[in-house]
Formats: structure tokens, C-alpha cells, sequence
């Protein structure tokens, strides 16, 4: 595509000393390989019909270096085809380098420590780890990093609910609880306390004196008193279950965990500064941001009680990962419940911290519901847990195949999820991410496998012979030419459910050219089994960029 688009820009400036910007599309097999409106986009410019601005284009074009024909449709759309040679040279194009030399953040993943790790949170890594994926092809330095909240009145939740279970700071009677049951036992006890907190007014005084409990804990550097004991081993214990899942599920590992008590001094002291210029004020005694001047709402920083928010905590996230990284694009990836929470926390920033807005894409994404089910709630205890995702994809895998290749489950999630534009709600189907048929990821895989069977039943062929394609090479060429503009695409929107998109139909167009080209011992074999191997290994690179492996067996 970007060949065919500096012809067609230079063109236009020799024919009418004009700098456009040619928009392409791919057409029907039929009409071409590639077509344009550019002389719809010239008439009102130029003050000409532009069918014939289109004849001229065309009479240009006609001759140019790998364009076999040109033809105009209808008012002035111009269709132009490919030789079978320019074609063929196009399979080895590589998407553009648009992340070069630029260092960029990626935030995704975000669980909470003395919380269970929900299918949300499994979604946002599945999604944040192909997006980096994407980012990193096209030449960006990326960092991935997380963030959770390790301070808060969910930590006091969870910590009143232990020491009630251990009948008082008894850290001791941690040795207690199975090493391979703690994030469910630490999940357990969230739902007590949080229940305790709703129902019983005591405890829900007891819980919040934890809450400052736990603030003061950090400030003091506290680890060796019995309560911090239990704190900074519990949370360990969360730290070391996201790993663990995080190397289940095959992402690549994160470099930087942020701790929400780490950036919440950066986000007072910040949101103290600028109290000092107007930035924020007082209210009751808390200290808030007026959002109404930008369109948006108030929303607390600090409390009446002096306690940081949220919001402080996001304020010092963003100053945490400027200095660490001084990065040009910071990527973050949450639910969309948060999006106006940050819209208002980046205009606060945007006031002494101008560029640090500018610099950040905030991608959100709906609830993961499984089919026929309902939304869950951590706090009520229902809640739909990251490892009950892989549990059930497992377990249909075995239903409908016989097998427990862990990689055949992995990829069925993580393509039930990426095959679908970030932002709406994700409704997972188990037995159809599994399946063998339709849209899966381990149909796709399965495509590979039998791709590179074909390959490995091949003898050594002759050189193949680029002068000639018959109609179903030529269109398995022309889909396998389109994977660059997939990638460049998917990159540029940071939506990865366009690769995803394109190796399905790429997989269609194999299937029909496999049922009417026969490859091995065919006089055709040399170019058959060259389009065959372009097409495993494009398999292969496109699923890796979403993160899902291609086994050559299955």
C-alpha cells in the first residue's frame, strides 16, 4: 500500500501540482487489487469532472512499475491491479515502524492485593500484553508496568477479616492456611469484612482505624509489628498468586509494579502544592478538584479525615511513571466504569503537568460475563474469577477435544477476547472458544498445524515461477498482501481485534484455494507450496503478536 500511495501522490503533483493524501481501500477480488476516490477528493479542488480527472489519473498510472491494469467506475473511482509479480512482492512488506526511537508505558493488568484476581483483570493482561505486543513490532521500547492498591479501605476490609480469622495479630497462625489456597483464603476474608462493613456498625468503626492503621504502617516503615507481619505477608501472598497466573497465562512479565503506597505521597504532595495555587481547594474540609470548569464534576482528592483518594493515588501514578520513564506515550487500559474518574484526574494534572496528559491514551473495555450469566461483585463473594475463565475453558477443551494442551486453552481465551474492538462488554463462550470450527483461536492454530503439514509432506521443489498465477493463487496472494496494512492498523488504534479479523479471513481464503489447488505432486507445486509456507508463517506471526502460541502439531 505505501508504494502504490507515493504513485499516486506523485501523480497527482505532476498532473496537477496538487499534495494529496491518496485514500485507498481494498475492493471487491473482482474490480482490482486496490481502489481510490482520489479524483472525487481533486473535482471540487480543481473545479473539474472528475471522471476526468480520473482519465488522466488512470492514462498516468498505465505503465507504472508493477500495475498490470487500471480501469474507472462509476463517477470516478479508479481500480488498480496488481502484476503477479508486484503482487508476490508485496507478501514480503513490513508495517511501518511508527513507534521508532519512541519509549512508551503500558499500565494494564491492575489487581489489587488482598483481592482475588477477577476475570476483568485476567481480560485487561490478555488485551494489555498483545498491545505491547503490537507497540513493540513497530519499534517502541515499552515498559509494562501495574498497579494496585496495597493501602485503602479494601486492604482494612480484608485485614479485620484475618485478624478475626487468626483470633487476633497471631501472625503465627498464617503457617496455618495452604500454600496452595491463599489468594481464595485472602479473597474469603475480603467478602467477611466487607459484609461486616455493610451490616455491623462496629466493625465498621474497627475497620476504619485499620484503614489508618495500615497508612501509618508505610509511613513508619513498620515490619515487625505483629499487625504488619500479617499485612506485608498477606500481600506478598497476592503479589505471588498474580505471578503465577501471570506465567499461566504466557504474557511476558512486567517490569515495574506500582503500589498505590508508593505513589500516594507523590499525589498529596502534588495536590498540596497546587491547593497552594488554585489548583484544588477546600470543601467541609476535604480537599477537591472543581471539574465543572472543564466540562466534567468535583471529585475529592483528600478527605475530611486526611486520607488520600483514589484520585491522589492515580495523580501520583502518572508523576511516579513520568520520572521513572520520561516517557512520549503512557497506554493505560482499565474498565470503563473509571473513564470519567480519569478524565477529571487528567484535567487536575493538565494544570501543572501539561504534557503528561497529552502524552496518555486511556483504553477502556466492559465487563467479561460469562454466556447466560449475570455481572458478579468481589465484595458479595460471586465473584467471576480469572482462574474460573481458564477452568471452564479447560474443561470444554476436554469435552470437545480429548485434550489438556494447555495451549489450545490459552489461546481459546485469549482470542474470545481479542477478536473483539476494545469497549463493549465481553460475553465468554466456552464451548465456542474451544471449538474447531468457526472463529477460534484454536481453529486458527489448528490452520497453522495443517499448514505446516502440508509443508513437511513437500519433497524439495523447483525455484517457483512468479510470471504466471492462476485465479485461486492469485487471491490467496492478494489476502496474504494485506497482513502488513492489518498490523500497521491494528497498531495505529492500539485494537488488536483487526489482526485478529484479518487471520481469520485469511484462513477462509486458504480453505477455498486448498479445495481447488492441489500442492503436492502438482506441476504447480513450487509457487503452491511458496504461497502454502507465506501462509503458515503469517499465521504464526499474527498470533504471536496476540500473544497465542501456533504449535506445528495438533
Amino acid at each position: 500500500m505505501q508504494e502504490i500511495t507515493a504513485t499516486l501522490k506523485k501523480a497527482v503533483k505532476e498532473l496537477f501540482n496538487e499534495d494529496v493524501e491518496p485514500e485507498l481501500t481494498r475492493p471487491d477480488e473482482q474490480f482490482g487489487d486496490f481502489a481510490t476516490n482520489i479524483a472525487l477528493q481533486l473535482g471540487g479542488r480543481l473545479n473539474k469532472n472528475p471522471r476526468e480527472i480520473a482519465v488522466a489519473l488512470a492514462s498516468k498510472l498505465h505503465g507504472q512499475d508493477g500495475i498490470a491494469e487500471v480501469n474507472i467506475a462509476g463517477p470516478g473511482f479508479i481500480n488498480i491491479k496488481f502484476s503477479n509479480e508486484a503482487l508476490l512482492k508485496s507478501l514480503n512488506q513490513k508495517p511501518p515502524k511508527t513507534f521508532e526511537g519512541k519509549i512508551v508505558v503500558a499500565e494494564y493488568s491492575d489487581p489489587n492485593p488482598f483481592k482475588v484476581l477477577h476475570a476483568g483483570h485476567l481480560y485487561t493482561t490478555v488485551v494489555g500484553d498483545a498491545i505491547a505486543n503490537f507497540i513493540e513490532n513497530a519499534g517502541g521500547s515499552v515498559h509494562r508496568v501495574n498497579f494496585g492498591g496495597d493501602v485503602g479501605r479494601h486492604v482494612a476490609i480484608t485485614m479485620w477479616a484475618i485478624i478475626k480469622e487468626l483470633r487476633g495479630e497471631n501472625p503465627e497462625k498464617l503457617q496455618e492456611v495452604d500454600a496452595e489456597k491463599r489468594l481464595e483464603w485472602i479473597s474469603a476474608q475480603y467478602v467477611k469484612g466487607n459484609n461486616a462493613y455493610a451490616e455491623d456498625e462496629a466493625a465498621k468503626a474497627e475497620i476504619g482505624e485499620l484503614n489508618k492503621r495500615v497508612y501509618r504502617l508505610h509511613e513508619q516503615n513498620d515490619h515487625d509489628s505483629a499487625f504488619a507481619q500479617i499485612y506485608w505477608t498477606c500481600r506478598q501472598w497476592s503479589y505471588d498468586g498474580f505471578g503465577k497466573l501471570y506465567q499461566q497465562l504466557g504474557v511476558k512479565p512486567f517490569e515495574k509494579y506500582y503500589p498505590e503506597s508508593q505513589t500516594t505521597p507523590l499525589g498529596i504532595e502534588a495536590v498540596t502544592a497546587q491547593k497552594e495555587k488554585g489548583v484544588f481547594e477546600e470543601s467541609d474540609g476535604a480537599v477537591i478538584y472543581k471539574g465543572e470548569k472543564d466540562g466534567l464534576h468535583t471529585r475529592v482528592f483528600i478527605t475530611s479525615a486526611g486520607l488520600p483518594t483514589y484520585e491522589a493515588k492515580d495523580l501520583g501514578l502518572s508523576l511516579a511513571k513520568w520520572r521513572d520513564y520520561r516517557f512520549d506515550e503512557n497506554v493505560i487500559i482499565t474498565a470503563n466504569d473509571i473513564t470519567e474518574y480519569m478524565k477529571v484526574v487528567m484535567a487536575a494534572l493538565a494544570h501543572f503537568e501539561p504534557e503528561l496528559p497529552k502524552r496518555t491514551r486511556h483504553l477502556t473495555h466492559g465487563i467479561v460475563k460469562l454466556a447466560g450469566g449475570v455481572k458478579m461483585s468481589s465484595r458479595k463473594g460471586n465473584i467471576l474469577r480469572a482462574v474460573d475463565i481458564l477452568d471452564v475453558a479447560a474443561e470444554a477443551n476436554r469435552k470437545i477435544s480429548s485434550n489438556d494442551d494447555e495451549r489450545i486453552t490459552l489461546g481459546a481465551v485469549k482470542y474470545a477476547f481479542l477478536k473483539n474492538r476494545i469497549g463493549a462488554d465481553i460475553i465468554y463462550d466456552p464451548e465456542e472458544s474451544v471449538s474447531l470450527v468457526g472463529n477460534s483461536g484454536p481453529y486458527l492454530q489448528y490452520a497453522h498445524a495443517r499448514a505446516r503439514n502440508i509443508l513437511a509432506k513437500a519433497g524439495k521443489s523447483t525455484e517457483a515461477e512468479h510470471s504466471n498465477l492462476d485465479v485461486n493463487e492469485r487471491s490467496l496472494a492478494k489476502k496474504l498482501g494485506e497482513y502488513a496494512e492489518s498490523v500497521e492498523k491494528a497498531t495505529k488504534e492500539l485494537m488488536p481485534h483487526h489482526v485478529a479479523t484479518y487471520l481469520y479471513e485469511l484462513s477462509q481464503v486458504f480453505n477455498r484455494f486448498y479445495e481447488k489447488s492441489r500442492v503436492i505432486d502438482d506441476p504447480r507445486e513450487a509457487i503452491r507450496l511458496e504461497l502454502v509456507r507465506k501462509y503458515a508463517d503469517t499465521l504464526k506471526d499474527g498470533l504471536g503478536l496476540l500473544g497465542i502460541a501456533a504449535p506445528d502439531k495438533m
